[in-house]
């Protein structure tokens, strides 16, 4: 077994494609319509084989509150690079707004992001 997909909440499908595949280099693996006012939108990082995420437009009042905060302010997704430098620079020459300056840790270089909607995400190269 394995996890295929992480639904992520998003004020708007197109807005969030140009993000992900935009600023962040994701693939857009699936956009196909589900009836009216939804979609099935998936994206990927480059070279993911297993999970992706499933964009998910927020369809009522309580699930648009929660956009941009399913983690209660926690990093909510571990992004995974074998270059952490060369991530990180391109990722900034995009706009991502880095939370923090990279930092070694023992389990590898790191530094949080946001997201569009204000998730919270760690760009990670982990020591091997």
């Amino acid at each position: 077994m394995h996890i295929g997909a992480i639904a992520l909440l998003v004020r708007d499908y197109d807005e969030a494609i140009a993000y992900f595949t935009g600023c962040l280099g994701f693939t857009l693996i699936e956009d196909a319509p589900q009836g009216p006012d939804k979609r099935w939108v998936v994206v990927a990082p480059p070279g993911s084989h297993e999970a992706c995420l499933l964009l998910a437009k927020a369809a009522d009042p309580r699930q648009l509150h929660a956009v941009g905060n399913q983690s209660g302010g926690r990093v909510l997704l571990f992004l995974e690079t074998e270059d952490f430098r060369a991530s990180y620079e391109a990722m900034r020459a995009m706009g991502v707004r880095f939370c923090e300056a990279p930092r070694e840790e023992a389990y590898g270089t790191v530094a949080v992001f946001e997201d569009l909607y204000g998730n919270r995400w760690d760009l990670l190269q982990p020591r091997r």
